[in-house]
């Protein structure tokens, strides 16, 4: 799961034009990347395509942090 978590990381910085440096697995994602849902469901697009994963929305919606966007990424692969 680091790895998933390392790249979810490297891929919301990037999108969002953020320092990677300021950004950890526990951070809120909200709330690191200073997005709102519109943009949320753009890094789930991204997400999903650069993992080659299908993330249901159910299984999105207790999603607040990194770590908890690695699981569910890793839990579909």
């Amino acid at each position: 799961m680091r790895d998933t978590v390392e790249r979810v990381l490297d891929l919301a910085a990037k999108q969002f034009g953020v320092e990677r440096s300021s950004l950890s697995p526990t951070d809120d994602i909200f709330q690191a990347l200073g997005i709102d849902s519109f943009q949320a469901v753009e890094l789930t697009s991204e997400v999903e395509m650069a993992f080659d994963v299908e993330i249901p929305d159910y299984e999105l919606q207790p999603v607040r942090t990194f770590a908890d966007l690695a699981a569910v990424i890793d839990k579909r692969r």
